[in-house]
């Protein structure tokens, strides 16, 4: 027991988590992230083999040599997946793997393939070594593993350094402790390998994401928001009977807009899972600040007057204080911004000539130009009580007139050029025209 209790208390610690983790969400009502699905099958495997391959190490007189090897061989391939699966979950987490982004996973397999075969082929190298208190292992297998993790990790932080101004500081906190702490046990177990502190690699990251950001708990609270967030824009919607399926249609626009905008080299690195999570979610409250407008002129069956649109108009300014003073306490400050800016700026012109502020070109929150273009090509694309729907070959040409004087005329280009999917979703969603 002497050489393995380390490896049982890690252990512990990984199984209550594995245990709680799929307690809460068997019953589906927290999605799984796949990826946090893997790292808790490969992590228990990698403490039990280390654990095993600690004793058998010290106990070869009892334990055949190709069991042994055997044995320390499935401890550097299951070492070796909990790098990688960390790695890319530490990369969804920051960049995200969806809307596109489907192709980077290669970028994390090939290597870690190629890992996993230099391990298999350089097993027949592995030697055992005495030290002052214990037996341990050494040779190429070891040495992969190694740089496996320089490898990967070396490349989350870099992502990190490089795109820190776009990232969530507690993301930037909890990803940078994932890559210090297995890094101070790299450089301890190179500089004294009888240590043995492997075990405690795969218990610290488990530990570590399940408490920062796959706790149950707090995905479930999050999940409460963004249904509070839905129905204060449902709110709003149902007061004005002139928008019926509004937001879901310009929702559905803007994500389409931010998926085509991850292809593009201009706003690659803006482009973090947070960032679109955020926008995407932030949509719908646009036109919150008509919660404050008249039911007399937000359901006038008409042409407003001008002293009316005045007050219509009130609505951006207005949307962004009940933002401010409703979301104040909420965690997610980023996400608070946005949704800021989107209600208070959408209705901004990129020559200038909108309001509330008058803002122009790139002064406009990014965000908030995304919406605009989402905002008006619904409200020409729909039928109202006081207009027809406008065709849809004229609503894209307007869109198109726009460019440069309503609109970004870089976003208003990606826009056009998914005109045949803009298509589909007005016919997906609710209230879009066959």
């Amino acid at each position: 027991m002497q050489y393995i209790k380390l490896q049982i208390g890690c252990m512990l610690v990984i199984l209550y988590i594995v245990i709680t983790y799929v307690k809460a969400t068997k019953k589906g009502k927290i999605p799984c992230n796949r990826i946090f699905d893997a790292l808790m099958v490969a992590a228990p495997w990698a403490v039990f083999f280390d654990g095993l391959t600690a004793w058998f190490v010290n106990h070869m007189d009892l334990i055949p040599a190709a069991v042994n090897r055997a044995a320390h061989l499935l401890f550097f391939v299951f070492m070796d997946l909990t790098i990688i699966i960390t790695a890319m979950y530490m990369y969804d987490l920051l960049i995200g793997f969806k809307h596109g982004n489907q192709k980077k996973k290669y970028w994390f397999i090939i290597p870690g393939a190629v890992s996993l075969l230099l391990i298999i082929a350089g097993i027949r190298q592995l030697t055992y070594i005495q030290g002052k208190t214990t037996w341990y292992s050494m040779g190429f297998s070891v040495y992969v593993c190694f740089a496996t993790i320089i490898c990967y990790y070396g490349a989350i932080l870099y992502l990190l350094i490089t795109r820190h101004r776009f990232l969530p500081k507690e993301k930037i906190f909890g990803t940078l402790s994932f890559i210090i702490v297995p890094g101070i046990i790299l450089a301890v177990q190179i500089r004294y390998p009888e240590v043995l502190l492997t075990s405690i690699f795969p218990m610290i990251l488990i530990l570590g994401i399940y408490i920062d950001f796959e706790n149950p708990s707090i995905r479930r609270l999050t999940l409460h928001s963004e249904e509070m967030v839905d129905s204060f824009a449902t709110l709003v919607e149902n007061r004005d009977n002139n928008t019926g399926g509004h937001i879901k249609r310009t929702r559905a626009y803007v994500d389409l807009i931010l998926q085509k905008m991850r292809h593009d080299k201009r706003y690659r690195d803006i482009m973090t899972r947070d960032y679109i999570v955020n926008v995407k979610n932030a949509a719908p409250l646009h036109d919150i600040g008509k919660i404050a407008t008249p039911d007399s002129i937000l359901q006038k069956p008409g042409k407003l007057t001008d002293e009316e649109y005045a007050i219509m108009k009130e609505h951006a300014a207005k949307g962004g204080e009940i933002i401010q003073n409703t979301f104040h306490n909420l965690e997610n400050p980023e996400f608070k911004q946005i949704a800021y800016e989107v209600a208070r700026f959408h209705h901004e012109k990129y020559n200038g000539k909108g309001y509330p502020e008058g803002l122009c070109g790139e002064e406009i929150p990014l965000h908030a130009r995304i919406m605009a273009i989402a905002d008006v090509f619904d409200a020409i694309s729909q039928k109202r009580c006081y207009r027809d729907a406008m065709p849809v070959e004229e609503c894209f040409a307007i869109i198109e007139k726009g460019a440069g004087e309503d609109f970004d005329p870089a976003l208003t280009e990606i826009f056009l050029n998914a005109k045949a999917e803009i298509i589909q979703l007005m016919r997906r969603t609710d209230g879009g025209r066959q």
